[in-house]
């Protein structure tokens, strides 16, 4: 007993609007060996489609939307001589272009943009006094920002190093040196303002 085939076994279809039976007509045309018969079927299908279709076709009784379509449902592989210029598999689907992805953004976005774009005006700076001084209030609003989402504590040298790294090199601090300020209670006193607002 022959049994139908229900359409959730079969492949799925490229272009649905058609239905699966210009889907098979196209499969079919495809496998047809010679060119001359393969290119008659393949017009058949056209006018089929044109007449099926009436909507694919523009103002001018032009057939190029349906002979796109034709290729794309033939997956590009139909060899013949078309009656006009279709659409290729690259411009159907265009190369990925990949977007730089800039690393220090992401690692350090719980500093935020400002302070990163900060570091990097100052590395650049020439006037020592001014730079040392703006890097010395930078790096301490740094290490407030990282004691809330850390309220264990966090090491200049953690600081120091991100500004190294966010500078590219250009400030390097030595922790001998510099002793970044002390923050107590920066999360408990959050966590009373919060209680406070509700």
């Amino acid at each position: 007993m022959n049994t139908i085939p229900y359409n959730t076994s079969e492949k799925k279809l490229i272009l649905p609007e058609y239905g699966r039976n210009i889907q098979r007509l196209i499969d079919h045309c495809v496998l047809i060996e010679d060119r001359e018969e393969r290119t008659h079927c393949a017009f058949a299908i056209a006018d089929a489609m044109s007449v099926l279709f009436p909507e694919v076709m523009t103002e001018d009784n032009d057939k190029k939307k349906i002979w796109d379509h034709i290729n794309i449902m033939s997956d590009f592989k139909l060899d013949i001589d078309f009656p006009c210029e279709v659409i290729s598999k690259e411009q159907l689907i265009p190369e990925k272009t990949t977007i730089p992805y800039n690393q220090n953004i992401s690692r350090f976005r719980h500093y935020g943009k400002n302070i990163q774009q900060m570091i990097q005006n100052v590395a650049n700076m020439e006037n020592v006094v001014e730079k040392d001084q703006l890097i010395f209030l930078i790096a301490n609003q740094m290490k407030k920002l990282l004691i809330t989402q850390n309220p264990e504590g966090v090491s200049d040298t953690k600081v120091f190093n991100d500004i190294l790294e966010i500078s590219k090199g250009k400030i390097a601090i030595n922790p001998d040196t510099y002793r970044l300020n002390e923050y107590i209670g920066i999360n408990s006193n959050n966590a009373k303002n919060k209680k406070k607002k509700k």
